[in-house]
């Protein structure tokens, strides 16, 4: 598309010659994109797993990206982000107390009905997702429809217990409801540069009881780093 269409008429003069209105354009939208990184479903997933990583995960967290689950078989279960947390380091007691969090994240409402995986094996899971993405699925999780799909994807007699999580403005003060009000309301553009943040809109009711073994879990985390997934 032609610059001159993409920028608005009050920085087109009248009575600018063609080739000055196509100059001014063109610089006004190098100027735009200077502010903003367009994104597309891959890409978002991809901001979506960094954010989660540098504010949730990187400060002496054990984590593995990508984590593979009945490795295999005819149906393996792979999570997005998996993450270890022990009560403490020194004691084995204290390494066996711990407890782990499974996140998927998840660009948009059809990717989360993908079939792509909503895999909660943790005691603690979540989705790691956008506000817009939020309010979509919101209805469903009134209804009950997304955790029927969720017990469907996993074949599981009841749904695990999950939270959610959004990217917002890291300037955002989360204790203000007037500016979460606002956030929730409008939402800032995912491809606005600035500092992110993510925001436990939804936090877990409680913890979930987990089934798979630790061993199991940690092998499949250690799996992943051998693999070059990213990890612990």
């Amino acid at each position: 598309m032609c610059a001159a269409h993409l920028a608005p008429k009050s920085v087109l003069r009248p009575h600018y010659s063609r080739e000055k209105r196509k100059r001014t354009a063109d610089k006004y939208v190098q100027s735009q994109c200077a502010y903003h990184i367009y994104m597309n479903r891959k890409e978002t997933t991809e901001f979506l797993t960094n954010l989660l990583i540098a504010t949730r995960l990187s400060d002496r967290k054990y984590y593995a990206r990508e984590v593979t689950l009945d490795y295999g078989t005819v149906h393996p279960k792979r999570i997005d982000v998996m993450e270890f947390s022990p009560a403490g380091v020194i004691y084995a007691s204290d390494i066996e107390k711990g407890i782990f969090t499974c996140y998927e994240v998840k660009s948009c409402k059809q990717d989360v009905y993908s079939g792509n995986g909503l895999n909660f094996y943790g005691e603690k899971n979540y989705i790691v997702t956008t506000m817009e993405t939020y309010k979509a699925i919101q209805d469903d999780m009134r209804s009950g429809k997304l955790d029927k799909h969720i017990m469907t994807f996993m074949d599981a007699p009841e749904c695990p217990e999950f939270g959610i999580m959004v990217a917002v403005p890291a300037s955002i003060d989360l204790r203000n409801t007037e500016e979460t009000y606002r956030e929730y309301e409008n939402p800032t553009p995912l491809d606005t540069r600035m500092d992110w943040k993510l925001w436990n809109i939804c936090p877990q009711q409680r913890q979930w009881h987990r089934e798979r073994s630790m061993s199991e879990l940690l092998f499949c985390m250690l799996r992943a780093k051998h693999n070059g997934a990213n990890a612990i």
